[in-house]
């Protein structure tokens, strides 16, 4: 049930992107980005404003080549969503998030498993059909009968 704190936690307000991060969500994924590589160039790109972008697309839903103007250039976006998912810091958010928001709703950290009944969940139903064709008729098993072409 909403309660008034938890309608103030929700707000967006104050932000300059409704999906950019807020300081203490950036408090918790902060430590799990790991630090830039020693040796060669320091990194000129602010991580926080990188993830504030690849949160602005899956937010919006808009393409890659429609990120506002205020956030890292596209290729640079994609480059470390490339590299947080293939080190895997894209799957230590999600687990650290996960765990924080069970712990918040009184839950065990992990979640004991269910059975799911295979005869309670029915799959796509196949009939057998008269189709024409080439003026024959013949019998077909379709999962939809065929539709009049306009």
């Amino acid at each position: 049930m909403w309660k008034p704190e938890h309608r103030r936690a929700a707000m967006r307000r104050g932000l300059r992107h409704e999906s950019d991060l807020t300081d203490a969500e950036w408090a918790l994924v902060a430590p799990l980005i790991r630090p830039a590589k020693r040796g060669g160039r320091p990194r000129t790109v602010d991580v926080r404003e990188a993830l504030n972008a690849i949160l602005y697309v899956l937010w919006t839903g808009c393409q890659w080549k429609a990120l506002p103007k205020d956030l890292p250039p596209r290729s640079t976006v994609w480059d470390y969503l490339d590299r947080w998912e293939w080190d895997g810091t894209l799957t230590r958010i999600h687990h650290a998030l996960y765990l924080e928001v069970r712990q918040k709703a009184g839950r065990e950290a992990s979640p004991t498993p269910g059975i799911i009944d295979s005869q309670s969940t029915k799959g796509a139903q196949i009939r057998k059909v008269q189709a024409a064709e080439g003026g024959r008729c013949h019998q077909a098993n379709w999962r939809h009968p065929p539709r009049a072409v306009p």
